[in-house]
């Protein structure tokens, strides 16, 4: 896709499509930590014991198992406003009304009453997270996808600030019942949004069966040409830095820096650095196109891994990590941008919410399997060593943009003849 010139990069930055993106990126940020942190926070405090706690992460399985629901969501279209905007008003209603009922039930009390609540919050809140991706796939251009990605993604850890930094605030002056409803009274905006939003026009038909909802997006994506390819660039793009990232607050320690200086510096410095990455990120995608996008940020996620290894060196430095924190979450934050926007553009408009939530699945895998022997790693070859590993992991994945790239194109050419 050609690069845009300067007039029409600013006409898609300040358009109405690229704001839904970030409000609709605010609502599904939102729920997610509201069942995590906040949570978890408010049990400890009401007593319950720390293996139930525990056990409440198990409510957020319906986070990694989205894909097997994301099929009805493309196959039935509800009776009101269209196949997009009308599953995603009955998710953000749903998520709307059960993160006030999750305020009020009891943690000490009735903890499985409470299990229930946060379990239909998540089931609401992965259900809008399959739309809002199917949403903006479809509403947005393959040329402006990168930018768009960003906003949402920004709009996704405001919306995580603001629940979970906001929430553990509040929650030292007024009850948690309170907290809940007011965060689910900052939903408004997201339906708002989807009432005012335009439902995205496809080209095709979609599924008229589920049967064929579920298979006809499998066999749409693996009659394309390089499609493995395309599966094993995902898989391998950021390996290195989910690797690394893993294990990097265990290392700042090792170091000898303090908890209350990791968590001021990561918090500041981190939080804004990956922010300002995501938009700096969607704008050079606008510049300079996709591929060439992905090239670049690949490169600057390996070297700021990299740094890591040079910080062993300077020791518990502030400057220096405020300086790797800061480059780190940069990079990171541009190679997510456009590392989304890809997946995205990857997909068929007909099956976008299947296989987009089979996509971003497998996104997810690397951060959980790669990263899970990354102790024994560091055990065995020290911490320079291994964070000059986890560079050059980085490597097969910019091999295989080499080997993709042809195919990228052809693939998207395919679903759109299709």
């Amino acid at each position: 896709m050609p690069p845009h010139s300067n007039l029409k990069i600013l006409r898609t930055i300040f358009s109405a499509r690229m704001l839904v993106a970030l409000l609709m990126g605010f609502s599904c940020g939102l729920p997610l930590l509201l069942t995590i942190d906040v949570l978890k926070a408010w049990m400890k405090i009401e007593g319950v014991d720390l293996s139930v706690i525990g056990l409440m992460s198990l409510v957020g399985l319906p986070y990694t198992i989205k894909f097997l629901w994301a099929p009805f969501l493309d196959r039935y279209v509800p009776p009101l406003f269209g196949r997009r905007r009308g599953w995603l008003i009955i998710a953000q209603s749903g998520l709307m009304i059960s993160i006030i009922g999750l305020g009020t039930s009891s943690p000490a009390e009735h903890p499985g009453v409470m299990a229930f609540s946060a379990f239909l919050v998540t089931f609401f809140s992965a259900s809008q997270d399959i739309v809002v991706d199917a949403y903006r796939r479809e509403d947005i251009a393959d040329a402006e996808l990168g930018f768009a990605s960003s906003l949402y993604i920004n709009g996704y850890r405001m919306g995580m600030l603001l629940a979970g930094g906001g929430g553990l605030i509040l929650a030292d002056h007024i009850p948690f019942s309170l907290i809940y409803l007011i965060m689910g009274a900052c939903l408004m905006p997201g339906i708002i949004t989807t009432l005012l939003a335009p439902e995205p026009k496809i080209n095709g038909n979609p599924p008229k069966s589920l049967q064929a909802a579920v298979i006809d997006p499998l066999m749409e994506y693996f009659s394309r040409p390089g499609a493995l390819w395309i599966l094993a660039f995902i898989l391998l793009y950021k390996v290195g830095d989910s690797m690394a990232s893993s294990m990097a607050t265990p290392f700042y320690l090792d170091i000898g820096f303090s908890a209350t200086e990791i968590g001021t510096v990561v918090k500041l410095i981190g939080f804004w650095a990956t922010l300002a990455g995501a938009l700096f990120g969607g704008i050079l995608t606008l510049k300079i196109g996709m591929y060439a996008s992905l090239w670049v940020f690949g490169i600057l996620q390996s070297l700021s891994t990299a740094c890591f290894a040079l910080l062993a060196h300077f020791g518990s430095s502030i400057p220096a990590l405020a300086a790797v924190i800061g480059f780190e979450n940069l990079s990171s934050g541009m190679g997510t941008a456009a590392f989304v926007a890809f997946m995205a553009m990857m997909t068929d408009k007909r099956f976008t919410a299947t296989q987009y939530a089979l996509l971003s699945s497998l996104m997810g895998i690397p951060r959980v399997i790669a990263s899970a022997p990354t102790g024994y790693a560091v055990k065995i070859m020290g911490w320079e060593s291994f964070f000059i590993a986890c560079a050059l992991i980085a490597i097969p994945g910019l091999l295989i943009l080499m080997k993709s790239s042809a195919f990228t194109l052809s693939s998207r050419q395919h679903s759109e003849i299709a």
